[in-house]
């Protein structure tokens, strides 16, 4: 009712960019985005985990993506860095590094660049490390 506070489901938020449709500038996004359109800036996801983005065939992107979760069947030239999961569909090209934790790559599918695996447990582990060998050291 009036004045009550509900807790929004950022999964049920869909964002479409129509083909046609140019965008320029970041875009921050919860929820599902789905690009059919041309975006000239950086994509990043906000929602966590139930944050995923949806990249058509005809849909590009120029700039870096962030995101938990991905389904690529466009172009993006910039580097893509996903948490989760990413799917590079067939009709994928990808113009720089890919960083993932989990891929699937289908026949067809290019990246011109590096696949560089992490592990965002480890990753976070190793910074930790570090930190506290920068503090052991004695200043000199």
């Amino acid at each position: 009712m009036f004045g009550s506070k509900k807790e929004v489901d950022h999964g049920s938020n869909h964002t479409l960019i129509s083909r046609g449709t140019k965008v320029v500038g970041d875009i921050h996004f919860v929820g599902e985005l789905q690009i059919e359109g041309q975006v000239v800036g950086n994509v990043i996801a906000e929602g966590g985990k139930d944050a995923r983005l949806v990249i058509h065939d005809k849909g590009s992107v120029e700039g870096e993506v962030r995101v938990s979760a991905a389904v690529i069947n466009g172009k993006v030239c910039g580097d893509v860095r996903s948490t989760a999961h990413i799917e590079l569909a067939s009709k994928a090209i990808i113009q720089g590094n890919v960083y993932y934790n989990i891929i699937e790559m289908v026949k067809g599918s290019q990246v011109n660049g590096s696949l560089v695996h992490f592990d965002e447990k480890a990753d976070n582990a190793k910074k930790v490390e570090n930190i506290a060998a920068a503090k052991a050291k004695p200043a000199q």
